[in-house]
């Protein structure tokens, strides 16, 4: 079982193909797996252990009979539960839809059915994807594997720790301002925040439809470059959709990097930076110039205004979105004499503390006689911000920055003060207010040994020479060979 759980997806997709290994035998690896360990680190709100098998069989069925198989095929993988499988529960993590059963395939499972993939789970998060440490899921706080006090961010850390911990070889995330992106920096695997409309977000649960996008979180870029292939692509059922063609990510990926620009923002390498990120970022900007690359500072001058600009948008976004809880079509209902009672008991019941305080600040933000000061003002400065990105990719390729200002905290350090807990996400939330795509990868360990992860941002619709730089720095290293002693 040790050698299977180890294995990136890409060998197990490989090995399965061959007839090496059952995909069967795989997924009991990882169940097993999950069984031995999720009670330390808690990933998964619902393990699928029957649904997995089942599909698992489907699979080495197909492969016995030399059927055509998928990319994936009989490869297992956990999926952020918030996130629609047909008849698996999806919560949220909320107690507003606890006992809610998908009626239908999110778009991205429905891709990865046709892949062959194996649903082995669904994963905690922060309540509605909002938060960046999962305390703030309804249910429980799941714990980073590296050190089981400190948090494995948020809000996708059940995704991050599914990976981590080796109980899922990938995981599906949403990113709404880092919410991939910052976990997987904590975790110490590989995110990636695709350019918006890239992926459709049909059968996601809207959080704030502006920012949100799915996306890939693996233990290797080059498995996340293969996930990215298969969700990948447009869908009409997705109005942000863009329809245009998806290339092949691994295409290229081993290509030299020699001679690309590589851009550092001044605004992210600020005197309040953790000292041990510091020190990692500055030792892998020195690897990427051993690599051939070259390094330019740049500028984003309106980075100031990103964590305001994010809060008012995100927050009003999720007002309206999350007006459809109302206790009536779906979800937890609280018994009530009259309507109103109805729905204010029921929202009141069913939502959580940080739910509720971005549905009042959005509200707010909205509200009659505000609506130009705050949301219409903050759409102007993402304006701004999307065009420092556009000004900064004319004279680079690439853009190096921190995931996150500091390794994953302690948990319940940060509970108390929304604000520090906010500008968890400062390096990452830009990159969805411009829409454009981004990834974490590792780059280090703090000198309490837990991980650093370093962000490359890049142009619309440009994953591809992303995923080539990441790669790059990947194989120069050995952060990827590294686990958890859990």
């Amino acid at each position: 079982m040790c050698d299977i759980i180890k294995m990136t997806a890409t060998e197990l997709a490989g090995k399965i193909k061959n007839k090496e290994l059952s995909s069967v035998e795989v997924t009991k690896a990882f169940l097993d797996r999950i069984e031995k360990v999720d009670t330390k680190v808690k990933a998964y709100i619902s393990v699928c252990k029957d649904y997995a098998l089942k599909q698992a069989k489907i699979s080495d069925d197909k492969i016995a009979k030399g059927e055509k198989i998928g990319a994936l095929e009989g490869v297992p993988i956990a999926i952020k539960d918030n996130i629609l499988i047909k008849d698996i529960k999806m919560t949220a993590a909320s107690k507003i839809l606890e006992n809610y059963i998908a009626p239908y395939d999110a778009t991205v499972i429905t891709k990865l059915k046709h892949a062959g993939a194996v649903f082995v789970g669904k994963a905690n998060l922060d309540e509605f994807a909002m938060g960046s440490s999962t305390e703030n899921s309804a249910f429980f706080t799941t714990r980073n594997p590296w050190n089981i006090e400190h948090i494995p961010g948020g809000s996708s850390g059940g995704s991050a720790c599914a990976v981590a911990a080796m109980t899922a070889p990938l995981a599906l995330g949403t990113d709404t301002g880092g919410s991939i992106r910052q976990p997987a920096s904590c975790c110490g695997i590989v995110g990636v925040k695709p350019t918006y409309g890239r992926v459709s977000r049909f059968g996601a649960v809207a959080f704030a439809s502006s920012l949100d996008q799915i996306g890939p979180m693996s233990k290797t870029v080059e498995d996340s470059a293969l996930l990215l292939n298969i969700i990948a692509g447009y869908d009409r059922k997705d109005s942000t959709s863009i329809n245009i063609e998806v290339p092949n990510y691994l295409e290229n990926i081993k290509d030299s990097i020699k001679g690309l620009k590589i851009g550092l923002p001044k605004e992210y390498f600020i005197d309040g930076l953790d000292k041990d990120v510091k020190n990692a970022l500055d030792k892998a900007i020195e690897v990427y110039k051993s690599l051939g690359a070259e390094i330019i500072e740049i500028s984003l001058p309106h980075t100031d205004y990103a964590v305001a600009v994010y809060y008012i948008i995100c927050c009003s976004e999720a007002s309206s979105n999350l007006a459809r809880y109302d206790g009536v079509r779906y979800g937890f209902r609280a018994n009530c004499n009259n309507l109103l009672d109805e729905y204010q008991k029921s929202r009141g019941q069913g939502f959580g503390a940080e739910v509720k305080r971005r549905i009042m600040l959005g509200t707010y933000a909205l509200s009659a006689g505000y609506y130009d000061a705050f949301y219409g003002k903050a759409q102007k400065v993402r304006t701004l911000i999307k065009q420092d990105f556009e000004n900064a990719f004319n004279k680079v390729d690439i853009i190096l920055t921190p995931s996150a200002p500091t390794p994953a905290f302690k948990i319940g350090e940060k509970s108390s003060d929304p604000l520090q807990m906010y500008l968890s996400d400062i390096f990452t939330i830009s990159c969805n207010l411009a829409a454009i795509a981004a990834i974490s990868v590792p780059c280090g360990f703090s000198q309490k040994g837990i991980p650093i992860g370093m962000q490359l941002l890049t142009k619309h619709f440009d994953e591809k020479t992303m995923f080539k730089v990441a790669y790059a720095y990947e194989q120069a290293t050995s952060w990827h060979k590294e686990f958890p002693k859990i």
